[in-house]
Protein backbone atom coordinates (compact mmCIF):
# COMPACT_ATOMS: atom_id res chain seq x y z
CA UNK A 1 0.00 0.00 0.00
CA UNK A 2 1.29 3.42 -1.06
CA UNK A 3 2.69 5.60 1.91
CA UNK A 4 0.63 8.75 2.24
CA UNK A 5 2.45 11.75 3.13
CA UNK A 6 1.73 13.64 5.82
CA UNK A 7 3.40 17.00 6.53
CA UNK A 8 5.51 16.80 9.74
CA UNK A 9 4.73 19.31 12.92
CA UNK A 10 8.07 20.83 11.65
CA UNK A 11 6.32 22.14 8.40
CA UNK A 12 2.82 21.56 9.44
CA UNK A 13 1.83 25.40 9.38
CA UNK A 14 3.91 26.51 6.97
CA UNK A 15 2.84 28.47 3.45
CA UNK A 16 4.16 28.47 0.46
CA UNK A 17 5.99 31.68 -0.23
CA UNK A 18 3.59 34.42 -1.36
CA UNK A 19 5.99 36.27 -3.42
CA UNK A 20 7.48 33.80 -5.42
CA UNK A 21 4.48 32.40 -6.22
CA UNK A 22 3.51 35.38 -7.85
CA UNK A 23 6.41 35.49 -9.78
CA UNK A 24 5.54 31.90 -10.84
CA UNK A 25 1.77 32.59 -12.22
CA UNK A 26 3.40 35.88 -14.07
CA UNK A 27 5.57 33.07 -15.65
CA UNK A 28 3.48 31.27 -16.68
CA UNK A 29 1.03 33.27 -18.01
CA UNK A 30 3.57 35.15 -20.48
CA UNK A 31 4.80 31.58 -21.59
CA UNK A 32 0.95 30.71 -22.61
CA UNK A 33 1.39 34.46 -24.78
CA UNK A 34 -0.25 36.83 -22.51
CA UNK A 35 1.44 40.06 -22.47
CA UNK A 36 1.72 40.32 -18.30
CA UNK A 37 3.29 43.14 -16.70
CA UNK A 38 5.29 41.79 -13.64
CA UNK A 39 4.90 44.14 -11.14
CA UNK A 40 5.93 41.01 -8.44
CA UNK A 41 9.36 40.13 -8.65
CA UNK A 42 11.89 41.61 -5.88
CA UNK A 43 14.77 41.28 -7.97
CA UNK A 44 17.02 43.90 -9.77
CA UNK A 45 16.34 43.50 -13.30
CA UNK A 46 20.09 44.85 -14.22
CA UNK A 47 22.63 42.25 -15.27
CA UNK A 48 25.33 41.08 -12.58
CA UNK A 49 27.87 43.85 -13.67
CA UNK A 50 31.10 42.83 -15.99
CA UNK A 51 33.61 42.94 -13.52
CA UNK A 52 31.98 40.57 -11.57
CA UNK A 53 31.00 37.74 -13.72
CA UNK A 54 34.54 38.29 -15.15
CA UNK A 55 35.99 37.43 -11.69
CA UNK A 56 34.12 34.63 -11.64
CA UNK A 57 35.18 32.72 -14.79
CA UNK A 58 38.75 33.67 -13.65
CA UNK A 59 38.27 32.32 -10.56
CA UNK A 60 36.84 28.72 -11.53
CA UNK A 61 39.41 28.33 -14.59
CA UNK A 62 41.61 28.91 -11.01
CA UNK A 63 40.12 25.83 -9.73
CA UNK A 64 37.19 27.39 -7.59
CA UNK A 65 35.49 24.79 -7.59
CA UNK A 66 35.74 22.25 -5.09
CA UNK A 67 34.48 22.79 -1.30
CA UNK A 68 35.34 25.79 1.17
CA UNK A 69 35.50 26.46 4.47
CA UNK A 70 31.70 26.01 6.07
CA UNK A 71 31.67 30.00 6.93
CA UNK A 72 33.42 31.18 3.84
CA UNK A 73 37.01 31.89 2.11
CA UNK A 74 38.65 34.07 4.61
CA UNK A 75 39.51 36.69 2.21
CA UNK A 76 35.52 37.50 1.41
CA UNK A 77 34.91 37.39 5.42
CA UNK A 78 37.48 39.74 5.23
CA UNK A 79 36.13 41.50 2.75
CA UNK A 80 33.15 41.72 4.45
CA UNK A 81 34.30 42.27 7.80
CA UNK A 82 36.02 45.85 6.06
CA UNK A 83 32.74 46.96 4.26
CA UNK A 84 31.23 46.53 7.95
CA UNK A 85 33.80 48.63 9.78
CA UNK A 86 33.48 51.34 7.13
CA UNK A 87 30.08 52.36 8.85
CA UNK A 88 30.69 51.01 12.32
CA UNK A 89 30.56 53.61 14.67
CA UNK A 90 31.54 52.25 18.26
CA UNK A 91 33.85 49.42 19.37
CA UNK A 92 36.14 47.12 18.44
CA UNK A 93 36.48 46.57 14.80
CA UNK A 94 33.96 43.76 13.16
CA UNK A 95 36.73 40.65 12.23
CA UNK A 96 36.45 37.68 10.12
CA UNK A 97 35.75 35.03 12.62
CA UNK A 98 32.29 37.30 13.40
CA UNK A 99 31.25 36.77 9.51
CA UNK A 100 29.34 33.93 8.48
CA UNK A 101 29.11 33.51 4.58
CA UNK A 102 25.91 31.32 3.64
CA UNK A 103 23.92 30.48 0.34
CA UNK A 104 21.89 33.76 0.53
CA UNK A 105 20.35 36.32 3.24
CA UNK A 106 17.67 34.46 3.21
CA UNK A 107 19.37 31.18 4.94
CA UNK A 108 21.69 33.88 6.85
CA UNK A 109 18.06 35.26 8.28
CA UNK A 110 17.32 30.93 9.17
CA UNK A 111 20.50 30.60 10.77
CA UNK A 112 20.40 33.12 12.90
CA UNK A 113 16.54 32.08 13.99
CA UNK A 114 17.21 28.57 14.41
CA UNK A 115 20.60 29.78 16.35
CA UNK A 116 19.11 32.21 18.46
CA UNK A 117 15.16 31.21 19.31
CA UNK A 118 13.13 28.36 20.29
CA UNK A 119 10.77 26.43 21.05
CA UNK A 120 8.28 29.08 23.64
CA UNK A 121 10.55 32.40 22.36
CA UNK A 122 8.43 35.09 21.01
CA UNK A 123 10.08 37.30 18.41
CA UNK A 124 8.89 40.33 17.91
CA UNK A 125 8.44 40.99 13.98
CA UNK A 126 7.42 44.93 12.73
CA UNK A 127 4.56 44.29 10.03
CA UNK A 128 3.76 43.92 7.35
CA UNK A 129 7.27 42.53 7.03
CA UNK A 130 8.81 40.20 3.93
CA UNK A 131 6.93 36.64 4.16
CA UNK A 132 10.03 34.33 5.22
CA UNK A 133 10.31 36.37 8.62
CA UNK A 134 7.09 34.66 10.49
CA UNK A 135 8.01 31.40 8.50
CA UNK A 136 11.72 30.99 9.64
CA UNK A 137 10.91 32.18 13.16
CA UNK A 138 8.06 28.97 13.30
CA UNK A 139 10.31 26.51 11.44
CA UNK A 140 12.49 27.49 14.80
CA UNK A 141 9.57 26.93 16.70
CA UNK A 142 9.31 30.53 18.52
CA UNK A 143 6.49 32.01 17.93
CA UNK A 144 6.15 35.05 15.34
CA UNK A 145 4.36 38.40 17.21
CA UNK A 146 3.16 41.16 14.66
CA UNK A 147 3.41 44.54 15.62
CA UNK A 148 1.52 46.40 13.44
CA UNK A 149 3.03 49.51 11.81
CA UNK A 150 0.54 53.01 11.41
CA UNK A 151 -0.07 54.55 7.94
CA UNK A 152 0.61 58.14 9.66
CA UNK A 153 4.42 56.74 10.20
CA UNK A 154 4.70 54.64 6.88
CA UNK A 155 3.68 51.82 8.53
CA UNK A 156 7.09 51.91 10.79
CA UNK A 157 6.70 50.42 13.98
CA UNK A 158 8.05 52.42 17.04
CA UNK A 159 10.28 51.40 20.28
CA UNK A 160 7.35 52.05 22.38
CA UNK A 161 4.79 50.15 20.26
CA UNK A 162 7.29 47.05 20.44
CA UNK A 163 7.35 47.71 24.06
CA UNK A 164 3.84 47.24 24.57
CA UNK A 165 3.99 44.08 22.43
CA UNK A 166 6.62 43.03 24.98
CA UNK A 167 5.95 40.17 27.36
CA UNK A 168 8.41 37.99 29.54
CA UNK A 169 8.62 34.98 26.79
CA UNK A 170 10.11 38.26 24.56
CA UNK A 171 13.96 36.81 22.87
CA UNK A 172 13.84 39.37 19.72
CA UNK A 173 13.07 41.03 17.47
CA UNK A 174 13.27 41.28 13.53
CA UNK A 175 14.22 45.04 11.83
CA UNK A 176 14.20 45.87 8.41
CA UNK A 177 15.43 49.10 6.96
CA UNK A 178 14.66 49.96 4.17
CA UNK A 179 11.58 48.23 4.69
CA UNK A 180 10.69 45.07 2.40
CA UNK A 181 7.54 45.52 1.24
CA UNK A 182 6.89 49.03 1.83
CA UNK A 183 10.10 50.98 0.96
CA UNK A 184 9.86 53.06 3.83
CA UNK A 185 13.21 53.82 6.04
CA UNK A 186 13.95 54.08 9.33
CA UNK A 187 15.70 57.40 10.36
CA UNK A 188 18.47 57.21 12.51
CA UNK A 189 16.44 58.31 15.78
CA UNK A 190 14.28 56.03 15.05
CA UNK A 191 16.37 53.03 14.70
CA UNK A 192 18.30 54.24 17.96
CA UNK A 193 15.11 54.26 19.89
CA UNK A 194 14.48 50.37 19.17
CA UNK A 195 18.13 49.30 20.17
CA UNK A 196 17.89 51.25 22.80
CA UNK A 197 15.01 49.66 23.93
CA UNK A 198 16.22 45.63 22.93
CA UNK A 199 19.38 46.64 24.82
CA UNK A 200 17.46 47.51 27.87
CA UNK A 201 15.31 44.22 27.41
CA UNK A 202 18.04 41.89 26.68
CA UNK A 203 17.30 41.44 23.05
CA UNK A 204 18.38 39.87 19.78
CA UNK A 205 18.20 42.24 17.39
CA UNK A 206 18.31 40.44 13.50
CA UNK A 207 19.03 43.79 11.59
CA UNK A 208 18.37 42.60 7.89
CA UNK A 209 20.11 45.56 5.83
CA UNK A 210 19.85 43.79 2.10
CA UNK A 211 18.46 47.17 0.50
CA UNK A 212 20.76 49.19 2.65
CA UNK A 213 22.68 50.56 -0.12
CA UNK A 214 19.03 51.33 -2.02
CA UNK A 215 18.22 54.52 -0.81
CA UNK A 216 16.83 57.69 -2.28
CA UNK A 217 16.94 60.48 0.28
CA UNK A 218 19.72 61.09 2.57
CA UNK A 219 20.66 57.11 2.31
CA UNK A 220 19.90 54.70 4.91
CA UNK A 221 21.22 53.86 8.23
CA UNK A 222 22.51 50.48 9.40
CA UNK A 223 22.56 49.51 13.08
CA UNK A 224 26.16 49.34 13.02
CA UNK A 225 26.27 53.18 12.65
CA UNK A 226 23.94 53.93 15.41
CA UNK A 227 24.16 51.19 18.23
CA UNK A 228 26.88 52.10 21.08
CA UNK A 229 27.40 47.92 21.16
CA UNK A 230 26.36 45.45 19.44
CA UNK A 231 26.60 42.25 21.41
CA UNK A 232 22.84 41.57 21.01
CA UNK A 233 23.20 42.34 17.43
CA UNK A 234 23.12 40.05 14.38
CA UNK A 235 23.30 41.87 11.32
CA UNK A 236 22.51 40.20 7.83
CA UNK A 237 23.29 41.48 4.13
CA UNK A 238 23.76 39.92 1.21
CA UNK A 239 24.98 41.01 -2.74
CA UNK A 240 21.73 39.89 -4.24
CA UNK A 241 20.01 42.95 -4.45
CA UNK A 242 22.59 46.20 -4.43
CA UNK A 243 24.67 43.90 -7.08
CA UNK A 244 22.15 42.79 -8.55
CA UNK A 245 23.58 39.19 -7.76
CA UNK A 246 20.35 37.54 -7.08
CA UNK A 247 21.22 34.24 -8.46
CA UNK A 248 24.44 33.51 -7.15
CA UNK A 249 23.37 32.79 -3.65
CA UNK A 250 25.47 34.68 -1.40
CA UNK A 251 24.63 36.58 1.92
CA UNK A 252 26.21 36.69 5.14
CA UNK A 253 25.77 37.69 8.95
CA UNK A 254 28.07 39.70 11.27
CA UNK A 255 27.53 38.59 14.92
CA UNK A 256 29.11 37.80 18.35
CA UNK A 257 31.68 35.36 18.23
CA UNK A 258 29.61 32.62 19.99
CA UNK A 259 26.76 32.95 17.42
CA UNK A 260 28.51 32.94 14.82
CA UNK A 261 30.07 29.39 15.81
CA UNK A 262 27.19 28.42 16.46
CA UNK A 263 25.56 29.35 13.01
CA UNK A 264 28.70 27.95 11.38
CA UNK A 265 28.34 24.51 13.05
CA UNK A 266 24.61 24.54 12.25
CA UNK A 267 25.34 25.10 8.61
CA UNK A 268 27.80 22.08 8.36
CA UNK A 269 24.82 19.85 8.98
CA UNK A 270 22.53 21.59 6.37
CA UNK A 271 24.13 23.43 3.57
CA UNK A 272 27.62 23.58 4.33
CA UNK A 273 29.81 26.65 2.37
CA UNK A 274 28.16 28.35 -0.10
CA UNK A 275 29.74 27.72 -4.19
CA UNK A 276 33.09 28.33 -4.26
CA UNK A 277 32.65 29.95 -7.54
CA UNK A 278 29.89 32.37 -6.13
CA UNK A 279 32.03 33.34 -2.79
CA UNK A 280 35.12 34.75 -5.12
CA UNK A 281 32.35 37.32 -7.94
CA UNK A 282 30.94 38.37 -4.05
CA UNK A 283 34.76 39.10 -3.39
CA UNK A 284 35.27 41.30 -6.47
CA UNK A 285 32.13 42.82 -5.40
CA UNK A 286 33.12 43.66 -2.43
CA UNK A 287 36.76 44.32 -2.93
CA UNK A 288 36.91 46.38 -6.22
CA UNK A 289 34.94 48.78 -4.03
CA UNK A 290 35.64 51.73 -7.15
CA UNK A 291 34.17 49.87 -9.76
CA UNK A 292 31.68 48.88 -7.81
CA UNK A 293 30.41 52.32 -6.05
CA UNK A 294 30.13 52.90 -9.87
CA UNK A 295 28.00 50.56 -10.83
CA UNK A 296 25.88 50.59 -7.90
CA UNK A 297 25.46 54.35 -7.93
CA UNK A 298 24.38 54.08 -11.48
CA UNK A 299 21.65 51.13 -10.54
CA UNK A 300 20.54 53.50 -7.63
CA UNK A 301 20.25 55.95 -9.52
CA UNK A 302 18.19 54.68 -12.72
CA UNK A 303 15.87 52.90 -9.30
CA UNK A 304 15.15 56.19 -7.94
CA UNK A 305 14.36 57.46 -11.48
CA UNK A 306 11.73 54.98 -11.76
CA UNK A 307 10.52 55.80 -8.32
CA UNK A 308 10.03 59.37 -9.14
CA UNK A 309 8.37 58.46 -11.81
CA UNK A 310 5.94 55.68 -10.39
CA UNK A 311 5.39 58.50 -7.90
CA UNK A 312 4.76 60.87 -10.24
CA UNK A 313 1.86 58.22 -12.31
CA UNK A 314 0.27 58.10 -8.71
CA UNK A 315 0.05 62.37 -8.20
CA UNK A 316 -2.65 61.45 -11.54
CA UNK A 317 -4.93 59.25 -8.83
CA UNK A 318 -4.62 61.85 -5.41
CA UNK A 319 -7.57 59.09 -3.93
CA UNK A 320 -4.70 56.49 -3.93
CA UNK A 321 -2.82 56.23 -0.81
CA UNK A 322 0.43 54.13 -0.82
CA UNK A 323 3.44 54.41 1.45
CA UNK A 324 6.17 56.73 0.46
CA UNK A 325 8.65 54.77 -0.84
CA UNK A 326 12.25 56.08 0.53
CA UNK A 327 14.47 53.30 -0.69
CA UNK A 328 13.97 49.47 -1.71
CA UNK A 329 12.11 49.36 -4.90
CA UNK A 330 8.75 48.92 -3.86
CA UNK A 331 5.80 51.13 -3.42
CA UNK A 332 2.72 49.82 -1.02
CA UNK A 333 -0.76 50.81 -1.81
CA UNK A 334 -3.41 50.88 0.23
CA UNK A 335 -6.52 49.06 -1.43
CA UNK A 336 -8.91 48.93 1.18
CA UNK A 337 -12.49 48.13 0.35
CA UNK A 338 -11.53 47.20 -3.03
CA UNK A 339 -15.52 45.58 -4.03
CA UNK A 340 -16.88 44.95 -1.03
CA UNK A 341 -14.11 42.25 -0.54
CA UNK A 342 -12.93 40.43 3.29
CA UNK A 343 -9.75 40.28 1.67
CA UNK A 344 -9.25 43.48 -0.40
CA UNK A 345 -5.59 42.68 -1.41
CA UNK A 346 -6.16 39.32 -2.92
CA UNK A 347 -9.41 40.73 -4.63
CA UNK A 348 -7.40 43.30 -5.79
CA UNK A 349 -4.51 41.25 -7.04
CA UNK A 350 -6.53 38.73 -8.87
CA UNK A 351 -8.92 41.45 -10.88
CA UNK A 352 -6.03 43.52 -11.49
CA UNK A 353 -4.32 40.08 -13.32
CA UNK A 354 -7.11 39.38 -14.57
CA UNK A 355 -8.97 42.85 -15.94
CA UNK A 356 -5.38 45.02 -16.58
CA UNK A 357 -2.95 41.98 -17.21
CA UNK A 358 -0.78 43.31 -13.93
CA UNK A 359 1.06 41.01 -11.49
CA UNK A 360 0.88 42.57 -8.22
CA UNK A 361 1.65 40.29 -4.59
CA UNK A 362 -1.62 40.93 -2.48
CA UNK A 363 -0.98 42.17 1.05
CA UNK A 364 -1.98 39.16 3.18
CA UNK A 365 1.74 37.79 2.52
CA UNK A 366 2.75 40.88 4.88
CA UNK A 367 -0.44 40.09 7.20
CA UNK A 368 -1.52 43.38 5.92
CA UNK A 369 -4.76 42.75 3.69
CA UNK A 370 -6.07 45.54 2.79
CA UNK A 371 -2.95 46.16 0.67
CA UNK A 372 -0.43 45.31 -2.36
CA UNK A 373 3.25 45.41 -3.49
CA UNK A 374 4.19 46.28 -6.64
CA UNK A 375 8.11 46.54 -7.94
CA UNK A 376 9.20 48.74 -9.71
CA UNK A 377 12.32 46.83 -10.50
CA UNK A 378 11.93 47.02 -14.48
CA UNK A 379 12.38 50.02 -16.82
CA UNK A 380 10.69 52.89 -16.08
CA UNK A 381 8.41 52.82 -19.03
CA UNK A 382 6.50 49.39 -17.85
CA UNK A 383 6.68 50.53 -14.33
CA UNK A 384 4.92 53.68 -14.88
CA UNK A 385 2.23 51.71 -17.34
CA UNK A 386 1.82 48.94 -14.61
CA UNK A 387 1.05 51.57 -11.97
CA UNK A 388 -1.21 53.48 -13.94
CA UNK A 389 -3.55 50.17 -14.43
CA UNK A 390 -3.22 49.64 -11.20
CA UNK A 391 -4.45 52.79 -10.10
CA UNK A 392 -7.19 52.72 -12.55
CA UNK A 393 -8.15 49.16 -11.62
CA UNK A 394 -8.18 50.39 -7.73
CA UNK A 395 -10.24 53.82 -9.18
CA UNK A 396 -12.48 52.31 -11.32
CA UNK A 397 -10.80 54.94 -13.93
Amino acid sequence: MPLEFQPSANIARMKESATLAVAAKARALKAAGLAIIDLGAGEPDFDTPAFIREAAVAAMNAGATRYTATEGILPLRDAIAADANRRLAHGAPITAAEVVVSSGSKQSLYNACVCCFGPGDEVLIPTPAWTSYYEMVELARAVSVPVFGEPANDLKVTADQLRAAATPRTKGLMLNSPSNPTGAVYTRDELAAILELAAELGWWVLADEIYLRIAYEGGAQSVLEVATARDNLIVINGVAKAYAMTGWRIGWTIAPLAVSKAMTAFQSHTTSNPAAVSQHAALAALARTEEADAVVGEMVRAFRARRDAVVAALAAFPSVRYVHPAGAFYVYINVAGFRGAADAGAAFAAAVLEEHQVAVVPGNAFLTPDWIRASYATTEAIAVDGITRIARCLTGG
